[in-house]
């Protein structure tokens, strides 16, 4: 009878947490919508590389409030559901606020009984843009930067036992101001999406002790089969030392469960180096796993400790027998191709509504041949960068773009060649390409100099691009750094590359995706242009890519985010024609290989909203063309260098 009970008074809650919450709108949405519950929304520990036991999720129903900007409290209007953003469907809202206006959150919770540590930092893994944060009526800081996780110690604010108190204010001004945004815009059109406004990635609790560790950073070299790993903590005192265990690993190894079994162990101080037996090498064909302990010893005990993961794996600039310089991962060259993945999800918006979904794309960017991902000014959730370390996918990692105001300068002097139906032809001659070797030329996709972007932005941009780059740079996966794409609020570009390089020297920086062309200290040149592939301009002296090409559009009926208007490059009506002329640009891909490309960009993986131009419908439930064939093609490409 009390089983009976239990259960009762549980379904009771459920239909109560579902009565207070449902998606909104009449847009598409993803199967995996159907998943979310709004009691367990993405459950999952938000950080694999640095796991501990005691963690608290705090996702789940908040109450909401939209006030003007400048209110210093705010009354409940309703609940939404934490991490989608306030417009997106799964958050129960679908409101936007305005640049004038901000969004607030406020719940409750009670802290586990079991927390073995005696601090608790609060983590969001991403709020945008400005978030500030009080517990239990007290201020405990604010952030700003909408792609970047942070954390607060809010210990001195929590009571001894019972209900605790959350709030945060979050204001975001979109495309009014020069803040990194992405492709948001307050009016959505063409290649500009729906703003994304407040919590849009997991917010959760961590006990850890006073002395904790902060991060670790490790640096691999392949031919020594050594590990270079530096450790940052909180609170260390005299004679505390570094413990570092590789556990063995393996495709697909999980650090949630690690390995017992301990391959070698290193304990000093400052930057402790490890040798790994027999050393087993990462790659896109081998993802190879390593399990990582890292611990703080005092006097020969334990007082902190995370389970991680690593590898061994190099990306380097390299020149082959042809004359041309191309990439290499753990020195041998390899012709890197993949999709412009924007990242975005018709009912999440930035969020995807499960982990299984995120996962989704990754598999599917893999089974359609594919060895790269280039992640289109946008971040992701700790966990995506990790599922592409378990799946051997290659990341290139843009910034979060500064937009001018309203995006007024992002196509400029751009080069459209628009061919419809079987209209397709390559334009590109030997000739043209002999004439552009050796010389740079402002005959660029975009054109123009750098922006005059205002001091106190150009703070905001190394800011978040610093927190950025030290929160994803432990990841394998990322083998190159884009700090700017197409002249968007570019600025000071060979300061922003010194700067990149600063913080991380072991990536390829691709300094201004299809931007400005200006000889610096970048190693990658690269040129955009739709649909066709072409190379307009060359550089002996630079790794050349084409960042950029394809879209080629079919609107597919039934899965559209608005059935009377959609866009792409060029369209057509049938998988089968896509298809040809995928097939075609694909041919005219390999010739330019010859011609010194080292690597492609196909826009793009999936439809976002009102652009069609994607492998995938924008809900996912439509892959538009034979995957058997796709295959072949982008392996043919891959192959061809």
């Amino acid at each position: 009878m009390k089983k009976i009970s239990v259960v009762i008074f549980l379904t009771i809650l459920s239909l109560t947490a579902y009565a207070q919450w449902k998606p909104v709108g009449d847009n598409i949405m993803t199967s995996w919508a159907e998943q979310v519950n709004p009691e367990n929304v993405l459950p999952e520990y938000p950080r694999p590389q640095m796991v501990r036991a005691d963690w608290m999720n705090l996702n789940g129903l908040w109450n909401y409030g939209i006030t003007e900007a400048s209110a210093e409290s705010f009354n409940a209007e309703g609940k939404i559901l934490v991490p989608f953003a306030v417009e997106s469907s799964l958050s129960g809202v679908g409101r936007n606020v305005g640049k004038d206006n901000a969004l607030w959150y406020e719940r409750e919770f009670t802290l586990p009984k079991n927390g073995k540590g005696s601090n608790v930092l609060l983590h969001f893994g991403a709020v945008d843009w400005m978030a500030q944060v009080w517990v239990n009526g007290l201020y405990v800081g604010e952030h700003r930067g909408g792609f970047d996780p942070f954390h607060l110690d809010v210990t001195p604010y929590l009571k001894k036992s019972g209900v605790q108190s959350l709030t945060v204010k979050v204001w975001d001004g979109t495309d009014s101001s020069w803040l990194p945004r992405g492709k948001q815009v307050e009016k959505p059109a063409y290649i500009w999406y729906t703003p994304v406004t407040g919590i849009w990635q997991t917010v959760w609790l961590e006990a850890v002790p006073q002395t904790h560790i902060d991060s670790y950073y490790v640096v691999s070299d392949i031919a020594s089969g050594e590990l270079s790993v530096e450790v940052e903590a909180s609170a260390l005192k005299m004679g505390d030392e570094f413990k570092v265990e590789v556990l063995e690993g393996g495709v697909g190894y999980n650090p949630a469960k690690p390995s017992k079994n301990v391959l070698a162990t290193v304990q000093g101080t400052g930057k402790v180096k490890v040798q790994v037996p027999d050393a087993q090498l990462w790659s896109t064909e081998n993802p190879y796993l390593y399990g990582l302990k890292v611990s703080v010893v005092r006097d020969g005990k334990v007082v902190d400790s995370v389970d991680g993961y690593t590898s061994l794996r190099k990306i380097s600039k390299v020149k082959t027998a042809d004359g041309y310089h191309r990439m290499a991962l753990n020195d041998e060259p390899l012709f890197q191709f993949g999709p412009l993945d924007q990242g975005w999800w018709p009912d999440g918006l930035y969020t995807a509504p499960t982990e299984e979904a995120m996962v989704w794309d990754i598999v599917k960017t893999k089974d359609f041949g594919f060895n790269m991902i280039r992640k289109h000014i946008k971040t992701e959730p700790a966990s995506w960068y990790y599922w592409c370390d378990v799946y051997g996918m290659l990341v290139w990692q843009d910034m979060p773009c500064i937009a001018d105001h309203h995006g007024t300068r992002s196509h400029q002097g751009r080069r459209f060649r628009n061919f419809g139906g079987d209209r397709w032809f390559d334009n590109r001659s030997d000739e043209l390409v002999k004439a552009q070797t050796n010389e740079w030329s402002r005959d660029s996709f975009v054109g123009g100099t750098d922006c005059d972007v205002p001091q106190e932005w150009k703070e905001n941009y190394y800011r978040e691009w610093t927190n950025i780059i030290n929160a994803l740079k432990g990841f394998q996966c990322i083998v190159v750094w884009v700090p700017f794409n197409e002249a968007w609020g570019q600025f000071d570009t060979e300061a922003v590359v010194q700067f990149t390089r600063a913080q991380d020297p072991t990536r390829l920086i691709n300094y201004a995706s299809g931007g400005n062309f200006e000889k610096c200290s970048g190693d990658i040149l690269d040129l955009h242009n739709f649909p066709h592939p072409e190379m307009y301009l060359y550089d002996p002296d630079y790794i050349n890519v084409l960042g950029e090409y394809g879209g080629i559009g079919w609107p597919v009926e039934g899965h559209l985010w608005q059935p009377d208007r959609n866009w792409g490059y060029i369209q057509f009506k049938s998988a089968d024609e896509v298809l040809d002329v995928y097939e075609k640009y694909a041919d005219m891909l390999i010739e330019l290989i010859d011609d010194g490309f080292a690597a492609a960009i196909y826009t793009q993986t999936t439809d976002v909203e009102i652009e069609v131009n994607g492998l995938m419908t924008y809900d996912r439930k439509v892959v538009k063309l034979d995957m058997e064939r796709l295959n072949a093609i982008n392996r043919r490409v891959i192959d061809s260098m």
